[in-house]
């Protein structure tokens, strides 16, 4: 059996809505970037795989059975740093980047602030500074409301120093000993 044809009010109808969601879709896109934005974008994800790289593997690697605090930062950091270099040699001839507007600053305070993060970890431990990017990425970054910023930075650092200190045994540096 065949199924009815629809109205031709409904196919007029539904043919507006389509084109006023595309028409919206594309009022809401960012400005297209030229490839130099694919390769100042490749330049920062390398030396940010890099840096980090370097960060980690201070903090020292161990091994697979016993990792050290360095180790899977290690590992995170130079699949950042290879995909980066891929980007930086095919990425030239991609058309999807974006231009960099005021919110591309958003993507440089976290980042600046996940360095904070790095260097304060050793001096002060996992809490403190787990704490404060958490609270800074959700309700300065984010925009989240203070009531939801508090209880999911709360719970995501102890869900964090449960799994990393207990759960993976990893010797992060802590004020706190339970």
């Amino acid at each position: 059996m065949t199924e009815p044809a629809p109205h031709p009010h409904t196919r007029d109808l539904l043919a507006e809505i389509e084109a006023e969601v595309a028409h919206e879709l594309e009022e809401e896109r960012p400005t297209p970037g030229e490839p130099v934005y694919q390769t100042v974008g490749a330049l920062v994800g390398l030396a940010i795989g890099l840096g980090g790289g370097v960060l980690a593997f201070r903090y020292g690697l161990g091994s697979l059975s016993e990792p050290g605090p360095g180790l899977w930062p290690f590992a995170v950091s130079v699949i950042v740093a290879v995909l980066s270099a891929v980007l930086l040699v095919t990425g030239r001839g991609l058309t999807d980047s974006e231009a960099f507007t005021r919110s591309s600053l958003l993507a440089v305070a976290g980042m600046v602030t996940f360095v904070v993060f790095g260097v304060l970890l050793p001096l002060t431990g996992f809490e403190i500074p787990a704490l404060a990017l958490c609270v800074i990425w959700l309700r300065f970054l984010g925009g989240e409301s203070w009531r939801n910023t508090v209880v999911i930075s709360v719970v995501t650092v102890a869900a964090f120093y449960f799994l990393f200190l207990y759960g993976l045994r990893i010797p992060l540096p802590h004020l706190i000993s339970l």
